[in-house]
């Protein structure tokens, strides 16, 4: 009897894991198939403009009449793509600023000092400044813009979390024992930041979504007539009393994205990371 209470009490927070897991894994998986399920092609008008749902349009239609539910179907893979990219490169960049921070103070300190600058500049005129300037602007310019306003914040949290490991005591006999940095910093310090790292990339891809959507929205990203969720708030906010679903459906899918990629990343941080991770 003991054995199986034992057993039930491990399986309970797997399973919590899982469902909170779950939303997210749906919703990717729902936005990466999503062009294939769309009932029609993304381009053509198949109703009256800013036309109520009903008919060959469930969603009703957009500011030229084409389906709102396909352009949503087909919308969401581009930002969700774009936003996994600039949260990988941000985290990765971050955690080897971080480390190498953490154990070369000198080098740490032109770090903080670099991402101080670079924090100050609002995030909506950096998005500005590089995509407008970058020959030919698109996508490349926003994941540019995102990365680099993404890296001070991060490798702030990194360093916090680095430093104490890398003054403990066997990362001091690994350096005394003639260990290189690289070998520091990959085989000693970045595994024992696990759980900050898993807990950066769920935020830094939360925060990876806004700044792509508010550059599709501010249409220095994907240009007309391309689905994008930011792109359709844009194009269709005057007709929103005509269709509220044509500005509704695209802003609560961004919602939703953000929320259920942050819960699931919470739920994979394993428990002994979690006092560390809120303490930050």
């Amino acid at each position: 009897m003991t054995a199986l209470l034992t057993r039930a009490a491990r399986l309970r927070p797997r399973r919590g894991a899982v469902l909170r897991v779950l939303p997210a894994l749906l919703l990717v998986a729902l936005a990466f198939a999503g062009p294939w399920l769309a009932p029609h092609a993304i381009e053509t008008p198949v109703t009256a403009p800013y036309a109520e749902p009903g008919g060959a349009a469930a969603l009703g239609g957009d500011q030229l009449g084409r389906d709102v539910l396909s352009r949503l179907l087909a919308g969401g893979r581009e930002l969700i793509a774009t936003s996994l990219l600039v949260a990988a490169l941000v985290t990765g960049a971050a955690a080897l600023l971080g480390a190498v921070g953490a154990l070369r103070p000198a080098v740490g300190r032109i770090v903080e000092r670099c991402a101080d600058v670079l924090m100050l500049l609002p995030a909506v005129l950096a998005i500005l400044l590089i995509a407008l300037s970058w020959p030919g602007g698109g996508r490349l310019a926003v994941i540019t813009a995102a990365v680099v306003m993404g890296v001070p914040y991060a490798v702030r949290l990194v360093a916090g979390a680095a430093a104490p490991v890398a003054a403990s005591g066997y990362i001091e006999a690994a350096a005394v024992g003639g260990e290189r940095l690289w070998h520091l910093v990959v085989r000693e310090v970045l595994p024992n930041l696990r759980a900050t790292l898993l807990a950066l990339f769920g935020l830094r891809f939360v925060a990876a979504v806004y700044l792509v959507a508010t550059a599709g929205f501010l249409q220095v990203g994907p240009q007309p007539p391309a689905a994008d969720w930011a792109l359709m708030i844009r194009e269709n906010s005057g007709g929103i009393v005509l269709n509220p679903w044509a500005v509704l459906a695209p802003s609560l899918a961004i919602g939703l994205l953000a929320m259920s990629v942050n819960l699931a990343a919470s739920a994979l941080v394993p428990q002994s990371g979690r006092k560390a991770v809120t303490a930050l």
